[in-house]
């Protein structure tokens, strides 16, 4: 991507994290991923699609409202404010567009993985079926044969990796292998295995509070937490009716403390002096 596009791109992944990745457990992370995925195998059948969301010559506004007019009755809330803020930015090229649609689709797959405690294991599957495919050209052949329907292809990674892969891992393979946009399969893995490393780089916030956090509550302490740390914070909530009232946050071998039941103990040691 050059120019405006990367700079969209850059703002579009921080918008993303406060969007899709700090939800706790990775929550609607899989129906965001479906649902950009969607978006990104419409824009490729429909040309013009592309071009009428990128039009530099249209509102951002208009853009959105396009975006919400044509896909509100078919996608859900979050995948469609995902595409509705993609679109009201500017973009180089249309082909750029529907980039960053499937890179936010392979990142909300990845935010599932994380949150089901599964994303170690998603990251080494795909390092090693590219080394697999190294090893194996005709499989590498079959795989990547424009002359196979796609269905055909889908099925084969179903039947190489089934039960011996993590879901995730399956799918992103399914679309690395149908939608390669002229690269090799090989990048297109490679590509997703570093996206999976990067989010083991973030850091992870263990959380301790009396109720559960609704999305606005979780997506505000974990964007609070990423400005003090100057990093990504993944939330892992707790709900512990013992802390009875506020917060208490662990990062490594930090505590931030502002629960009713910390205080309370602060007040019993001074009265006990």
């Amino acid at each position: 991507m050059d120019g405006s596009s990367r700079e969209s791109m850059r703002a579009a992944l921080a918008r993303f994290e406060e969007q899709v990745g700090g939800q706790p457990g990775g929550s609607g992370s899989e129906q965001t991923s479906e649902g950009l995925y969607a978006v990104a195998g419409l824009l490729d059948r429909e040309p013009s699609l592309r071009r009428a969301f990128t039009d530099p010559a249209s509102s951002p506004t208009g853009r959105r409202g396009l975006a919400e007019t044509l896909l509100g009755g078919k996608l859900a809330a979050r995948p469609l404010q995902v595409f509705a803020d993609l679109v009201a930015s500017a973009w180089h090229s249309p082909s750029d567009l529907r980039e960053a649609v499937e890179t936010l689709a392979a990142q909300a797959a990845l935010v599932a993985a994380e949150g089901d405690g599964v994303l170690d294991d998603v990251e080494d599957e795909l390092f090693r079926f590219a080394r697999l495919l190294e090893r194996e050209p005709e499989l590498r052949a079959a795989l990547t044969d424009p002359g196979l329907p796609d269905e055909r292809k889908s099925g084969l990674v179903g039947a190489l990796l089934g039960d011996r892969a993590q879901p995730a891992t399956v799918r992103l393979v399914e679309v690395a292998v149908t939608r390669p946009r002229g690269r090799s399969l090989e990048t297109v893995l490679e590509e997703l295995s570093r996206l999976a490393a990067a989010r083991r780089q973030r850091l992870v916030a263990q959380v301790r509070v009396a109720a559960p956090l609704d999305e606005p509550q979780a997506g505000r302490l974990a964007a609070a937490l990423s400005r003090i740390y100057g990093r990504q914070v993944q939330l892992q909530v707790d709900v512990d009716p013992d802390v009875l009232g506020g917060v208490q946050v662990r990062v490594g071998d930090e505590v931030l403390d502002g629960t009713v039941a910390r205080r309370l103990d602060d007040v019993r040691r001074h009265l006990s002096r």
